[in-house]
């Protein structure tokens, strides 16, 4: 890897905002390879974050230097653009990691950096039930609350107690962790309240008392109608978010774009709402396949389908957050 700034990244705020991070700060990291698609480019920055006054020096160089954030979970519904992202790319350490159980009450107390198949999994063989849906998502649980993830007849909403943010605009660091209960966090379908500076760190969750053989059966069927119904290989899962009463996939189908393809990426032939890319691929061939997608479907349907994954380092992409 390069130590040298990007010559694509504005020399002088990553300059700055790498003299805020301090020596942790990396320049020119990969980033897309590290995605679930495993294409795109680099981050002029990636910096890890171990503690809130970590979080909040991000938020000082992101203010002061005038660099974007991307705050970066498991990679898994992200597309990273092929010139890279030309801010800060932040990872949630060790310290963002630990799962707290509590057997009697059946709640789980979880660091936004946990993978959410791993608290699945933690919880069943505890007996706690009620959140095997998670084990098929394979995201983070601070990700999962800012886009309120779900599967399997489940989401964030249906069992989230609270969630611990911290803002990256706060004045003066560190700043103070605020919790949230999900009222207050507005969780909708595949949306929250949460900001572009608002960092996740920790949620709390409600199961219920079970036998942890009958959960762990249940993760286990969940796994087997996985890779029974879904893709492997390169591709960031679900692309396109459902219409109201209705499946993306579905409506793809009867466009008749299974195995579409454009260049090094298609649509799956398995599941018709992914897009897999071939090894060595590049980012614009799978936004290339999206845009047709969505031409068709609205040609064909009426139906503006919206993208579920998020774009980084495209025009007009939102690149606040990734699970």
């Amino acid at each position: 890897m390069s130590n040298e700034t990007p010559a694509w990244a504005d020399q002088a705020a990553i300059e700055q905002a790498v003299g805020i991070l301090g020596q942790s700060a990396r320049l020119n990291a990969p980033l897309g390879a590290i995605t679930t698609s495993r294409v795109g480019g680099r981050a002029a920055i990636s910096f890890t974050a171990n503690t809130a006054a970590d979080l909040c020096r991000v938020g000082e160089a992101s203010q002061v230097a005038g660099v974007t954030v991307l705050i970066f979970g498991r990679g898994s519904n992200l597309l990273v653009a092929d010139r890279g992202f030309d801010g800060i790319a932040v990872f949630l350490g060790a310290a963002f990691s630990r799962i707290d159980i509590d057997q009697r009450a059946a709640t789980a107390t979880a660091g936004a950096a946990v993978a959410l198949p791993v608290l699945a999994r933690r919880c069943a063989a505890a007996g706690v039930g009620g959140l095997e849906w998670a084990v098929g998502v394979p995201g983070s649980v601070g990700g999962a609350v800012r886009m309120n993830a779900g599967g399997h007849g489940s989401d964030i909403a249906s069992c989230l107690i609270d969630a611990t943010i911290i803002d990256l605009s706060c004045d003066a660091p560190p700043s103070e962790p605020v919790t949230q209960d999900p009222r207050a966090l507005d969780l909708r379908y595949r949306h929250s309240g949460v900001s572009g500076t608002q960092v996740v760190t920790r949620a709390r969750l409600q199961g219920r008392s079970d036998d942890p053989a009958a959960a762990l059966e249940r993760i286990a069927e969940i796994v087997r109608w996985r890779r029974e119904h879904q893709p492997g290989g390169q591709n960031a899962g679900s692309v396109f978010m459902n219409p109201p009463q209705d499946s993306a996939g579905a409506q793809i189908d009867q466009a008749g774009l299974r195995g579409l393809r454009i260049g090094s990426a298609e649509v799956s032939r398995m599941h018709a709402n992914f897009i897999v890319s071939d090894p060595g691929g590049t980012a614009a061939d799978v936004a290339a396949v999206m845009a047709e997608v969505r031409r068709r479907v609205a040609d064909s349907a009426g139906i503006a389908l919206q993208p579920e994954i998020r774009m980084v380092g495209f025009e007009s992409s939102d690149s606040a957050s990734s699970v």
